[in-house]
């Protein structure tokens, strides 16, 4: 089984390895990522779009290139942008050539590794007996500057036909959410104080793990808590959207730069509710009833005026458009979540792992603050 184990280590490690979970994709330092090597686990080294980690962690294959055998390159969620601008696993390998590791070893974490590791016994490798999924490059030499010139699926060349996909017959499930009517209103997602500090979610651009800060309350007229951008302070609401219970929690999180307006989105680890941030509780309930409204997407508002919206039709998820168009969209989202202060890459993905509640420290979902490593449910008042 694959884990979620950030900075788990000595004993705790033991305990979660006796459970039966083999590998984890969070490791975040070297000496981590050597503590559960040497524990047996095998290492998923993630170069994803908002959280990359390969640079980090290729010493421990330069110290042994053994360790190659237990360990794997892969992406953790990348969107369409990245791969169209920067690359899939052939970006990742371009890494690691420039790192200076040697081409084969390279190679092999990102084919024979997890073929091993996920027990896809008719693959890893060109090969008789082996399934034909392989690509040629465009050179003999395998450097930095290498393209991929054909790729055959199951022994069929499918590079230069982007209709082969279709042409297999799969049908493509077409999954819309239920329409989600039980939305709060500003009234409700108020937060009444009831001290004078409260716990906010910190981010860190270029990590998935978020810290726990504490923050003086600022209070409105009503003395209601407020956010506050000159502090880097914004609010955060999360609705349940599957089963319109109308559940939601609201936190306050720090890091992402709104100065105005809210930025939301229905792609939210790993439930997938709708997550919005925002300045003013105004903009947050326009970008949740535009999120009910779409059945999920990504949005971008100010006030009760939406400035951006996208439809994700495949359960509030995926789109049905080409990766091109997806891009597209997406860097005018982007843009437009620049206009509110934003200043980090990736904003909608780095806003999706802020539900993630399996990962330290703070984190927020539709029964409110969570903090696995203090037992669950957190108050939103401190000391």
């Amino acid at each position: 089984m694959t884990g979620h184990a950030p900075e788990v280590s000595g004993k705790n490690l033991n305990a979660y390895l006796i459970s039966g979970i083999s590998s984890d994709h969070e490791c975040n330092n070297i000496n981590e990522a050597r503590e559960k090597l040497r524990r047996g686990m095998w290492i998923m080294i993630r170069e994803g779009a908002s959280f990359p980690n390969l640079k980090i962690l290729l010493p421990l294959i330069f110290e042994n290139e053994l360790n190659a055998a237990r360990c794997m390159v892969v992406s953790d969620d990348i969107t369409a942008r990245y791969l169209l601008e920067t690359g899939h696993m052939d970006a990742k390998m371009r890494i690691m050539l420039e790192a200076g590791l040697n081409a084969f070893t390279a190679l092999r974490m990102v084919t024979l590794s997890p073929a091993e590791y996920f027990r896809l016994w008719d693959r890893g490798g060109i090969a008789p007996g082996k399934l034909a999924d392989f690509s040629l490059l465009d050179s003999d030499e395998i450097d930095t500057s290498f393209k991929i010139k054909h790729v055959w699926k199951n022994g069929v060349k499918v590079l230069k036909n982007p209709n082969w996909f279709k042409e297999q017959n799969h049908e493509i499930p077409v999954y819309t959410s239920e329409i989600i009517t039980n939305i709060p209103n500003e009234e409700q997602i108020k937060i009444k104080s009831s001290g004078d500090f409260i716990n906010v979610i910190g981010v860190t651009e270029g990590t998935i793990l978020t810290k726990t800060l504490k923050f003086k309350t600022t209070l409105d007229e009503n003395n209601n808590v407020t956010a506050n951008p000159d502090q880097d302070l914004a609010k955060i609401v999360v609705l349940e959207r599957h089963r319109n219970t109308g559940r939601f929690g609201v936190g306050f999180v720090s890091g992402l730069g709104i100065r105005r307006g809210a930025v939301g989105s229905s792609v939210a680890h790993d439930a997938h509710n709708f997550v919005v941030a925002g300045a003013d509780d105004k903009s947050i309930i326009t970008a949740l009833n535009k999120l009910a409204e779409m059945s999920g997407g990504l949005i971008v508002t100010d006030g009760d005026k939406i400035v951006n919206s996208f439809m994700l039709p495949i359960g509030g998820l995926m789109s049905l458009l080409s990766p091109e168009k997806i891009a597209d969209n997406l860097v005018k989202l982007e843009t437009s979540a620049e206009n509110t202060g934003i200043q980090i890459k990736h904003p909608f993905m780095v806003l999706s792992f802020l539900c993630l509640s399996v990962i330290p420290e703070l984190r927020i979902t539709d029964k409110g603050y969570i903090n696995i490593m203090r037992g669950g449910v957190q108050n939103i008042f401190t000391k």
